[in-house]
């Protein structure tokens, strides 16, 4: 049975979270991700796989070497199931915002 994985999960791992960090800066191959964790090779090359799946990252053929590029096209998925959130947070701090500020006029006063 194959498993299907979504950019939640995929982004829920703090490892791929970097991974992904680094290729936004520019294309990387895996052994030069690789070098950038403590991890094993093996460890990275499936945090990439799983980054690959979700279509967070492309896969570029360059001769013999692969670069994986970021998918900003992908994020965009996560920013509109965020959105109704942050807008019900924001209006929240707002609140707070005005009722501490109605406070403070009432001490003043």
């Amino acid at each position: 049975m194959e498993t299907r994985r979504d950019v939640f999960q995929a982004i829920a791992d703090p490892t791929r979270r970097a991974i992904l960090g680094l290729v936004l800066l520019q294309a990387m191959t895996p052994g030069t991700i690789a070098e950038k964790f403590n991890s094993s090779r093996q460890t990275i090359s499936k945090h990439i796989q799983i980054l690959t799946e979700c279509e967070l990252l492309n896969q570029v053929q360059s001769g013999r070497e692969i670069f994986y590029h970021f998918n900003p096209k992908k994020m965009k998925e996560i920013a509109e199931w965020l959105e109704p959130y942050r807008k019900m947070w924001e209006d929240r701090f707002d609140a707070i915002d005005d009722l501490l500020k109605e406070m403070q006029n009432k001490k003043t006063d």
